[in-house]
Order: C-alpha cells, then sequence, then structure tokens
C-alpha cells in the first residue's frame, strides 16, 4: 500500500515530466511516484495512492495504437473518479480526464497555442478549492492542437483563453483538469520543434523571450495551485483506507 500522501504521476513523454509541480508538491508534503510509461515503464493495475496526475503528450486520450499504455492511464482515471481520489490532469491528461468523465475531445480542433498564453478565470472558479482568489488573467504554457469540444455533464468550467474554451474545469469535488502546463518552465519551450512551431508562423526564439518575461507572475499562482492540491490530497488520505477497487 502506499502512503497516502504519494501521488502516482503518469509521464506520456520524454520531455513531459512533472516539472516545478514536482517541487512544490513535495513542499506542500506530498510525494511523487512517477512512471515513464511513454518509456515502457508499466502502469500498476490498480490505484493505490493518495492522487493520481496524468501529464501531457503528443497523443489524443484513446490513441491506443500508437500510445499502448493510455488505456491502463484510462483505467486509473476511471478509478480514481470512483473512488474520490484526487486528479489532476495536465493537458492530455486533462483532456483524457474530460474523455472518461464523458466529455469528448477532437483532434487538431480549433486554433493551437504554444508558448505564454493569457488565461481567463470564469465566474466559476470563484469558490473553486483549487482557483479561487487567483488573478482574473493568468498566464500559463500551452502547447497543442488537440482539445477538448465538450466537458463532462456537470463539470465546473472553470477558465478559458482566446482561443480555446476549455482551459480548466472540475469533475466532482477533486478532480480537476488543464489544457495549459502549470508545470512547466520557460525553458521547456528551448526543447520545442522549431521547425514545427515555424509551420505555424512561430519563432521558437520569440515565445521563450515572451514566456521569461511572463513567468515572474505566473510561478506565484501556479504554485499556490500545487500546494492547494497537495492539501487537499492529505484532507482526502486522513482516514480514508488506501486503494481503490478497479472501476
Amino acid at each position: 500500500m502506499r502512503s497516502a500522501a504519494t501521488a502516482l504521476v503518469v509521464q506520456n513523454s520524454a520531455y513531459g515530466g512533472p516539472g516545478r509541480w514536482a517541487q512544490w508538491l513535495a513542499e506542500g508534503g506530498v510525494g511523487m511516484e512517477v512512471v515513464r510509461a511513454d518509456a515502457g515503464e508499466p502502469l500498476p493495475e490498480r490505484l493505490e495512492h493518495g492522487a493520481l496526475i496524468v501529464l501531457g503528450g503528443g497523443f489524443l486520450p484513446d490513441d491506443d495504437d500508437r500510445a499502448p499504455w493510455l488505456a491502463g492511464a484510462r483505467t486509473l482515471m476511471a478509478q480514481a473518479l470512483a473512488g474520490g481520489v484526487p486528479v489532476f490532469g495536465i493537458c492530455l491528461g486533462g483532456q483524457m480526464l474530460a474523455q472518461v468523465a464523458g466529455g469528448k475531445v477532437a483532434g487538431a480542433h480549433g486554433e493551437p497555442e504554444f508558448g505564454s498564453t493569457a488565461l481567463t478565470l470564469r465566474p466559476e472558479a470563484a469558490d473553486d478549492p483549487l482557483f479561487e482568489g487567483l488573478p482574473q488573467r493568468p498566464t500559463a504554457i500551452e502547447h497543442h492542437v488537440d482539445a477538448i469540444v465538450r466537458l463532462p455533464e456537470g463539470a465546473r468550467w472553470l477558465a478559458r483563453s482566446d482561443r480555446c474554451p476549455y482551459q480548466a474545469f472540475r469533475v466532482g469535488e477533486a478532480a480537476w483538469g488543464v489544457q495549459f502546463h502549470p508545470e512547466a518552465d520557460p525553458e521547456r519551450i528551448v526543447r520545442w520543434s522549431a521547425a514545427r512551431l515555424e509551420r505555424h508562423g512561430l519563432d521558437r526564439a520569440e515565445l521563450h523571450r515572451v514566456a521569461l518575461r511572463a513567468d515572474p507572475a505566473a510561478v506565484p499562482v501556479w504554485r499556490e495551485v500545487a500546494l492547494r492540491f497537495a492539501a487537499l490530497v492529505h484532507d482526502r488520505g486522513r482516514g480514508a483506507p488506501q486503494g481503490v477497487a478497479p472501476a
């Protein structure tokens, strides 16, 4: 049995690690067990952790032909939802949460977003455990062409951007999905494909410069969200039996 203060982290790409969230969750007393699913490390069949974090990657949530481990990740997501285990899904992980909970995701949908992007919090964020009291227009790093096109029934829609409506949402009381990358620092942009960005009319060096300028204001926002998530993991873990029955 794992500690209630340990999050299972599913990594779906070589450069898509937990980033700053590793430090911030540690500050909040929550450890990480990172599974490099993209590198062939096996996912557990049963979720026995205090939280589930699914990171980004260049796949749709059900792209099992290219990423066969995603089926197991969806099973873990369903177990977490059924058991009330805290969830945080980032980019692909947020899309996976939406799909598993009954929403819809579309490939190459709408306008792509790359680099530091302005978000707008919706009124529903005002009483959300993670988003309440945050700046109305924070920025975050984006890197996606796929998008959520329908939220699950009953989901709380928390944030949008000018190009992509479903930037943040909550399912139930303890599962959050975001389209952006609160864990990423500007140096991640340096590793992006310059040729791919050029096809979208973008310059990697300029994206990096913009992200560096936005970073001092963005860091305290997403650190606060990570610390609040850590506190919720502790609250949910007190007195709760470890292990979630398979969905």
